[in-house]
């Protein structure tokens, strides 16, 4: 049986306070406790009988033309089984459409380099050998013959007509210009314009687990099994191959960290190859130094803000340009910017906006997703802007927010209404609340300052995708239950919250219900785990699923049980009527294979669909928004710079949480990867050249550093999600670096403009300031 569904009503079908027997429980899942037993086995668990080592060859150079690649001396190497280059790739051409086609360049990203490399780093030729040992030592035997070009490494410098050329196409891969109403004559009549100008950095995933993956032929049919984000990359695989699709399968293992650094293809395309090559299982595992080289990291934003306001603190105005680095090549550049574009005025008011931002290529590495997708960076910016404006005007910092937020049916400047709740003001007020009194400072040294920021952040993909997502269920004849959907599991629990609501909805036991995930040869597809999109995805697949399998299998219940369906409970491995003990799930099963009723199903679900139109900068973003704000107390050392960390909060309208424990956890681990980007976290390069390849040089925070995060959950019962539910995956990520940036102007009274806030840059703002120490501010 199979069925098509369309999108949910935008209305909520059932309030918060409608009650639930296992959504919204604090509940532990298999996957707890095989990673707290070590028995969970990741990408580089695996290994095969007469496996190969994998290595990657890689440019030594930012920006240079390839006169020749000599493997000989690597071929003739004991134990090397073979070399690869770019003449046996049969198609050695990715082209990236990130937008779906709306503006942005026609560019190709090679497997392999060919004539020229565009970043150091890019992969230039694969071995594969009987060791490690061997495939490393075979890499250095590589001969390349390099030309070294000119290259660009600032993407405001690869705007100028004079500037190298990283393609032949251009330097900008895309252009977006979001407007709403008349921006220049606003400002114009505006009572006061606030300008800032904020930059954010580049900066590394830096997940536990590095790239990894293994690859075998079964049956004619090419094998991966990595750390992946998105298994549908077969198809992608298949065509670089020109195989047919279906001789390729990709099965996702749980990850030990994603955050969109593997989202993209990482080893999948090296793997495939070798294993093509020789017919034999290959591993690759990239360890710590190339990750970090190598890999995508998070786009730097510099953004230009003017914001014009009335006296009373109302926003009339943004005028805002954003300009990205893409670095050496496209990859999802151009949904990154727009996300960025589309939310920088964040969740305010605008009645008049003009939002541009760009993609510029760089012999830089590449960046690409990252949590946040660009909807974060901004919130440096916005929150900024609101801070200085409550400064100028002489109000409180809440209450020229309190001022401006956006409220459910509000046009945002797309041309779009909200159509569900905006928590901002309550976040707010949670977020603060939880901080109780300011502390003290602890010393003459040192001064204390209270900052907060809130944020919108979307979820799920731009409508313009026509996204969906399918799951099939089955109930087996002793009344257990399997499912199975095409997700990737990250770590954040993707797999299990599926488990939840199915078990809402069929009665079963969670601990009878096993789901399985990630393999293009055995699960339904259900597009890659990004963007905040799963749990509005996959978890509204799952939810129409059993409703569905439930309407099919409730009317032989009740003439089992002689009642109406609507008398009928499903919970706890039973279906009750109103006056009898029930049916067992097993009976029930029985009764439908009597009666011909299949209690399988396989279905559809699809998102939102919408267009938008480039040239106008109108039309449909994306389905919803999750809104939040952080609150946090630090200490500045005015003599050395250092910042302290030392209470934070965080509230978030999570619609409704379907797991709270995994709901509390993805806020504190979203706040703490941002405190890092806030105050630490950087990867540096010198004329295109990493210089920050390990953790020693590039510091990421510990248990020590911060404090605990303090969760404030808000369930307005309004998301678009299954249940009412909303993607709180990404969002808390977003507040981190402005409320630490309020929070340091309010103890000193300069204002950080530039991540990250390392101890140097406050110190020379603690240089500027002429405050008397010892104070509190708030």
């Amino acid at each position: 049986m199979s069925s098509d569904v369309s999108t949910a009503p935008t209305a909520p079908t059932a309030p918060p306070s409608a009650p639930m027997r296992v959504v919204g429980r604090r509940l532990a899942h298999h996957d707890f406790v095989d990673k707290v037993k070590g028995s969970l086995l990741y990408a580089a668990d695996w290994t095969l009988p007469g496996m190969l080592y994998a290595r990657v060859v890689r440019s030594a150079f930012p920006s240079a033309r390839i006169k020749s690649v000599d493997v000989a001396a690597a071929r003739a190497l004991p134990g090397v089984v073979t070399v690869l280059t770019a003449r046996d790739v049969p198609r050695n051409r990715l082209v990236e459409h990130a937008t779906g086609g709306l503006g942005e360049l026609t560019v190709a990203m090679p497997v392999l380099a060919d004539d020229r490399v565009r970043y150091a780093g890019e992969p230039i030729a694969l071995i594969a050998a009987a060791s490690q040992q061997i495939a490393d030592e075979a890499a250095e035997l590589v001969d390349v013959d390099y030309e070294e070009l000119p290259g660009v490494f600032d993407p405001e410098a690869a705007l100028a007509d004079d500037a190298p050329r990283v393609h032949d196409e251009g330097n900008v891969l895309i252009n977006w210009h979001i407007r709403r109403g008349d921006v220049e004559a606003a400002l114009a009549a505006a009572d006061v314009v606030v300008e800032g100008e904020y930059r954010s950095q580049r900066v590394e995933h830096a997940y536990l687990e590095p790239e990894a993956g293994v690859g075998w032929m079964d049956a004619g049919v090419l094998t991966l099994r990595v750390s992946t984000q998105v298994i549908e990359h077969a198809v992608e695989i298949a065509d670089i191959l020109g195989l047919p699709a279906n001789k390729v399968r990709v099965i996702g293992a749980y990850m030990g960290g994603g955050f969109g650094g593997k989202e993209d293809m990482t080893v999948e395309p090296y793997l495939a190859l070798l294993v093509w090559r020789t017919q034999r299982p290959v591993r690759m595992v990239w360890d710590r130094q190339e990750s970090m080289m190598a890999s995508t990291k998070r786009h730097p934003f510099v953004m230009r803000y003017r914001t014009g306001v009335r006296y009373d603190g109302t926003i009339v105005a943004q005028d805002i340009d954003i300009t990205g680095d893409a670095g050496a090549y496209p990859y999802l550049s151009a949904r990154v910017m727009f996300a960025g574009a589309a939310v920088s005025c964040g969740p305010y008011r605008t009645p008049n906006a003009s939002l541009r931002s760009r993609a510029v290529f760089t012999n830089n590495v590449p960046t690409s997703a990252f949590r946040g997708f660009g909807a974060m960076q901004v919130v440096f910016g916005y929150e900024s802007q609101m801070d200085r404006l409550a400064d100028v005007l002489g109000l409180s910092t809440v209450e020229v927010r309190r001022r401006n937020f956006l409220s459910k049916t509000d046009i945002i400047p797309t041309g779009e209404s909200l159509a569900t709740c905006v928590a901002g003001s309550e976040t707010m007020e949670r977020a603060l609340a939880r901080l109780g009194e300011p502390p003290q400072p602890s010393s003459p040294s040192k001064r204390v300052g209270r900052g907060f920021a809130c944020n919108m952040q979307p979820y799920g993909r731009t409508v313009w995708f026509h996204d969906h997502a399918s799951t099939w269920l089955s109930l087996q004849p002793d009344g257990t239950l399997l499912l199975r959907a095409g997700i990737t599991d990250l770590g954040a629990g993707q797999a299990a919250s599926l488990c939840q609501i199915a078990s809402e909805v069929l009665g079963v036991p969670l601990d009878e219900i096993s789901v399985y995930i990630g393999d293009t040869a055995l699960n339904p597809p259900a597009g890659g785990t990004f963007g905040t999109r799963q749990l509005y995805m996959s978890g509204n697949a799952v939810l129409h699923a059993a409703r569905r399998l439930r309407d099919e299998i409730a009317p032989v219940a009740a003439e089992m049980l002689g009642c109406r369906t609507a008398d009928l409970a499903f919970e706890d491995g039973l279906v009750r009527g109103p006056a009898s003990t029930g049916l067992t799930l097993a009976e029930l099963v029985a009764g439908c294979e009597e009666r011909g009723v299949d209690t399988s199903l396989l279905s559809r679900w699809r998102a939102d669909r919408g267009a938008f139109d480039p040239i106008t900068g109108q039309g449909d973003s994306f389905p919803d928004y999750t809104y939040g704000c952080h609150a946090t107390d630090v200490e500045v050392d005015v003599e050395t710079g250092e910042v302290a960390v030392l209470r934070y909060t965080a509230s978030h309208d999570v619609g409704r949480a379907i797991n709270p424990l995994r709901v509390e956890g993805q806020i504190q681990g979203g706040a703490m990867q941002g405190l890092g980007y806030a105050l630490m976290e950087d990867v540096v390069l010198e004329e295109g050249n990493c210089a920050s390849t390990l953790f020693a040089s590039y510091l990421i925070p510990s248990s020590l550093d911060m404090p605990d995060v303090e969760v404030e959950i808000v369930e307005s019962g309004e998301g678009k999600g299954p249940l009412n539910s909303r993607g709180i995956g990404e969002p808390p990520i977003g507040p981190c670096a402005a409320a630490i940036a309020n929070a340091i102007t309010a103890a000193i009274g300069e204002r950080p403009t530039c991540l990250p806030m390392t101890p140097e840059r406050v110190l020379e703002l603690c240089d500027r300031a002429e405050k008397p120490a010892g104070e509190v501010s708030t």
